[in-house]
């Protein structure tokens, strides 16, 4: 599942980035497709009267209290975790409903949600005025009330994970709990054996005092996070699209690259990965784009199911995309204590890798269907385009260059600083426009005022999923820390990881090393799909980084207190996270894409899947070739460019050689044969090797292009275009 770091909400902003335009009838499928989206990240209610005002105060009052917080910075730490996780329990109770009717949305909230909405913020308020106590008088221990209290935190929690997340989240705390409260000395007095009894068992007063009252669970280093950074860049995404940004993203996309062979593709790409500059959301960002993008290459020849797939594979890399990467990255640069600047210079150049070669995969597709580009007419005129919209670049350009130039600059304070720029061309922006339709300059700055409301809703009703996630994989890390479960399941590991090494001893120790580590990545390969098919992408880091990351970091003989070594194994668990959107059975962002396109969502996100290969492939490649990352000399940012360029240059070679292998097409249709050269030529350039084995991987791939060329007049002719209407 995505993470939604740029909002659609539920009613005023869906129009705003590239939906149906006003006065046109909105198809089934968008009206499906935006059900969902609201559904899975901005709450499914549609409620009015008095009821929406409450929400959407609520909302604008979160708003405010995080930009205070970061302009005045000295808020205490729990303080501010307990006030930000308020107003989201407050919001999901009100906004996600507990059961959810496809095309029936609840319009007002029942009297027990709104029991369940004032207990849990209750609970937040409680532990802000007891916690004073709690640390300083009672050195930490709880009274029977604080026990309560927190146990109806912990229960509260949970089922606001269920509305807004899923049921997954819930369940899998609930089993780490269990484990907590399993031991001899436990609540639940048993023996899971040596390999899993780590413990000896903990109260249920320990383990709420573990998870409540302190910053170890709950209220631990993700939802402070979640607080302090995420928050703003989210507010930033929301406004920056309520200004036009993403429309116009979509219209220099199409101008651009449009007219070029499969050219709404590729303009699909381009302007997912420009949104993905200020947006996680790989859902989202299939409802805004998609409506447009799928239509028109459906029109142009491809598919249902691969228009679909390309949306979906371009929407989910947008969580790639620097310098805002979901609010995982946020925690990832918590977690290897680095700078957030030296975090997206290092994603860069696979951000980019990543993307161009989605290009030349629309490229591909469209070679074998035979598609041209779209007439010009049909297309925005750059120039003009650019001209419309070149002031939208101001804030962003900012935000880019100060986070990655100015070492002083803090996210949070950057963040901020745009937000009030962006405020200013609201305001400045609607006036002119109003200005100039006749409505005078009043009339402008009050609607450039109803802008900015909608945009802050649905800036924090994006945030409601982030903040209870955050919070919910607390308690995870709060249970690891107390049981020392983690170092039992490296154990485990180790000894499947000890029996490959044994298996290929005969091949020699590098080997067999090597073996062992591709096992173990397989794992957590694995692990990272499953849960991402239930969890956040948020959520779904957070959990791999506590559990699968020390163990990945075991099994190489990896420092974890340097991050240079570290930060490979954190990008790979968080690729594979991202992963999961497109990952059948359970794909959210494929499901969405067939809404739209009126294709088999199931087809859709295998299709998806087999474009994000490239994006599996690229997560060991980052792993085995640090230097992807600018990691040089046991540093971050220790390669230079000049050792750079070459590096991007074969990977990215290799890269398209392995698309083009799986896809059985370069130049033709490629025999088994070929695609095999094509795989080999793909291995050789992604593994850091002498430049004469690079070399010889250029002239296979060059061999097998100038065999097909050679041999095209035997092979079968290309699949005419399916011009679907």
């Amino acid at each position: 599942m995505s993470d939604p770091t740029r909002p659609i909400s539920s009613d005023p902003t869906l129009t705003s980035a590239g939906l149906t335009p006003p006065g046109q009838e909105m198809t089934d499928g968008e009206r499906r497709a935006i059900e969902m989206v609201e559904a899975a990240e901005t709450g499914g209610r549609k409620l009015g009267g008095w009821q929406r005002g409450l929400v959407t105060l609520v909302a604008v009052a979160w708003c405010l209290y995080q930009m205070y917080a970061a302009q005045v910075g000295n808020i205490d730490t729990l303080t501010l975790r307990a006030t930000h996780l308020g107003f989201a329990f407050f919001l999901a109770y009100l906004v996600f409903p507990h059961r959810k009717t496809p095309g029936q949305p609840q319009t007002r909230v029942p009297w027990y949600d709104w029991i369940l909405g004032i207990g849990a913020t209750g609970t937040a308020a409680y532990l802000i005025a007891q916690y004073p106590s709690i640390a300083n008088q009672q050195g930490g221990l709880l009274t029977n009330t604080d026990v309560w209290v927190g146990s109806g935190m912990i229960v509260l929690l949970l089922l606001a994970a269920w509305r807004t997340i899923g049921i997954a989240m819930p369940i899998v705390a609930g089993v780490f709990m269990l484990y907590a409260l399993t031991g001899p000395k436990g609540l639940i007095r048993g023996d899971l054996g040596p390999q899993l009894q780590l413990h000896a068992g903990q109260t249920w007063p320990q383990v709420v005092g573990q998870l409540f009252a302190n910053t170890e669970g709950i209220f631990g280093t993700a939802i402070g996070v979640s607080a302090q950074i995420v928050f703003l860049f989210v507010l930033f995404g929301a406004i920056f699209d309520k200004l036009g940004a993403g429309e116009w993203f979509m219209r220099v996309a199409q101008g651009v690259l449009g007219g070029f062979r499969g050219g709404a593709a590729k303009a699909s790409i381009l302007s997912s990965a420009l949104n993905g500059v200020i947006s996680g959301s790989a859902v989202s960002n299939v409802v805004t784009g998609g409506n447009i993008t799928i239509g028109t290459m459906i029109r142009t020849g491809y598919s249902r199911e691969k228009a679909g797939a390309i949306e979906v594979a371009s929407s989910s890399n947008g969580q790639l995309m620097p310098p805002v990467m979901g609010a995982a990255a946020f925690i990832m640069a918590q977690n290897l204590n680095i700078e957030y600047r030296s975090l997206i210079l290092a994603a860069a150049i696979p951000a980019f890798l990543c993307y161009g070669t989605l290009l030349v995969l629309a490229h591909i597709e469209a070679l074998k269907l035979g598609l041209r580009g779209l007439p010009r007419n049909e297309l925005p005129p750059v120039r003009q385009t650019l001209l419309s919209g070149w002031y939208y670049m101001l804030p962003l350009g900012y935000l880019i260059g100060t986070l990655t130039i100015n070492p002083e600059a803090t996210p949070e304070r950057v963040a901020l600083n745009t937000i009030f720029v962006m405020l200013i061309m609201m305001f400045v922006q609607e006036a002119v426009l109003a200005q100039r339709d006749g409505r005078g300059p009043a009339r402008g700055l009050l609607d450039g005022g109803k802008k900015i409301i909608e945009a802050f809703e649905g800036g924090a009703r994006s945030m409601i999923g982030i903040a209870i996630a955050t919070a919910a994989a607390g308690i995870i890390v709060g249970i690891v820390t107390i049981t020392g479960l983690g170092f039992g399941l490296a154990d485990i590991v180790q000894l499947a990881s000890d029996g490959v090494r044994n298996a290929f001893a005969f091949a020699g120790p590098q080997v067999a090393t090597f073996a062992s580590i591709v096992v173990v990545l397989v794992m957590a390969q694995l692990i990272a799909l499953i849960l991402g098919m239930g969890l956040p992408t948020t959520a779904n880091y957070i959990l791999m980084s506590a559990l699968i990351v020390p163990i990945i970091a075991k099994i190489a003989g990896l420092d974890t207190s340097n991050p240079a070594q570290m930060l490979p194994v954190h990008m790979f668990v968080f690729y594979f996270g991202i992963m999961a959107d497109s990952t059948p059975p359970v794909a959210l962002a494929a499901f969405a894409a067939a809404a739209i396109s009126r294709g088999n969502p199931v087809a859709t996100g295998v299709q998806a899947f087999q474009y994000e290969l490239r994006t599996a492939l690229l997560a060991y490649m980052m792993f085995f070739n640090p230097q992807l990352l600018l990691i040089a000399n046991g540093r971050l940012g220790g390669l230079t460019w000049t050792e750079a360029i070459p590096m991007i240059l074969f990977a990215f070679i290799g890269l398209v050689a392995f698309s083009a292998a799986t896809l059985r097409f370069l130049h033709r249709r490629t025999n088994p044969a070929q695609a095999l050269l094509l795989l080999v030529a793909a291995l050789i350039l992604i593994i850091p090797t002498e430049i004469v084995w690079n070399l010889a991987a250029l002239a296979l791939i060059a061999a097998v292009y100038v065999w097909q060329k050679v041999g095209s007049r035997a092979d079968p002719p290309a699949e005419p275009p399916a011009a679907l209407a």
